[in-house]
């Protein structure tokens, strides 16, 4: 037992090293250039397929499985190709995580709409168009913060917490296979890249008006069912009172999504504000509406959440690694054997 938390906890560093590079980029740098971006890329990709068909439902299963599984190869594979030289491994496996599990844009994009309430509504009814779908013509600079606020909460899920768990998903899977090798940094890239490629397929498909996204839209919601729960539990664990959740599950059902609700209603009882989208639902209905000092401390929140979620997912991690058998690791280390 002595012998095998050591080699367990030493086979996790290449993993924990990838996700801290990949943060460390998105604290330091901006997200790469829309015509490298592995997100955008995979949008040039689906666009094709945003079409209507004489026959959308197997096009869009075969979209909805075909396409993440592409990503993931194509992710997987450019970590597994770059392992023939030790060394390159695993900044290449970061490189290419950072932008799968990047939180920082969110944040300055939600920081800049929340400003131009203040400042410039028009501009910022202009700058919510990349947080949000609903028409912003008419709201007013409150009803901008709370839009601006819910996008914050759900992109948590979403364009973090969601891929971040792919990647512990993946690479568990890989140290449970071969830990002593390139194939966790691999299967942990291959992970976040197939989450994050369904929840791109949802962005673009998924809408009533485009029946060959239905399929993406069910996946999407399969995918996200746990950490859309989880990223609301970083939320609350964030503002320093997990009570949030009891208050917010109340109001999570009342948007249409079953995951969204999750992340909106734990923002609106962490801050004590009311989030509305106009006709359609109220959270925290008895509270005012998000002042610029609330939206901005939406903001700070958000960023608290997503460092919980990387130590959850470092801890996760070190205790699959703790937990491997010693025999396994010496043989596939070439120890023994």
């Amino acid at each position: 037992m002595s012998l095998s938390a050591p080699l367990g906890v030493a086979v996790v560093f290449p993993a924990l090293a990838a996700l801290a590079i990949a943060v460390a980029l998105d604290l330091a740098a901006a997200e790469p250039p829309g015509r490298v971006h592995p997100v955008a890329l995979f949008g040039s990709v689906v666009e094709p397929v945003d079409r209507s068909w004489s026959r959308p439902r197997p096009v869009g299963v075969a979209a909805a499985v075909g396409l993440p599984l592409l990503a993931a190869v194509v992710g997987g594979g450019a970590v597994w190709a770059a392992a023939v030289l030790p060394v390159l491994g695993v900044p290449v496996a970061g490189a290419l995580l950072f932008p799968l599990v990047s939180l920082r844009m969110l944040r300055e994009v939600t920081a800049e709409v929340v400003a131009l309430t203040e400042s410039d509504p028009e501009a910022a009814r202009e700058s919510i168009r990349a947080l949000v779908g609903r028409d912003a013509t008419d709201l007013s600079p409150a009803a901008l913060r709370s839009a601006a606020v819910e996008s914050a909460a759900e992109n948590l899920a979403d364009g973090f917490v969601a891929p971040l768990a792919g990647f512990a998903g993946g690479a568990t899977v890989g140290l449970a296979v071969a830990p002593a090798s390139a194939l966790p940094l691999a299967a942990g890239v291959a992970g976040a890249a197939w989450v994050k490629a369904v929840n791109t397929l949802d962005s673009m498909l998924g809408y009533r008006s485009k029946p060959v996204g239905r399929a993406s839209a069910r996946l999407d919601d399969a995918v996200m069912y746990l950490s859309a729960r989880a990223a609301a539990a970083c939320l609350a664990i964030a503002a320093g009172s997990v009570g949030t959740l009891s208050r917010a599950r109340s109001w999570a059902r009342e948007p249409g999504s079953p995951n969204s609700g999750w992340l909106m209603a734990t923002a609106a009882a962490a801050l004590d504000v009311r989030l509305a989208k106009p006709g359609h639902y109220a959270l925290n209905p008895a509270a005012a509406s998000p002042s610029v000092a609330d939206a901005e401390r939406a903001v700070r929140l958000v960023g608290v959440a997503g460092g919980v979620a990387v130590a959850g997912a470092t801890g996760w991690l070190l205790a699959v690694g703790w937990l491997l058998p010693s025999d396994g690791l010496l043989s596939s280390a070439g120890v023994v054997g």
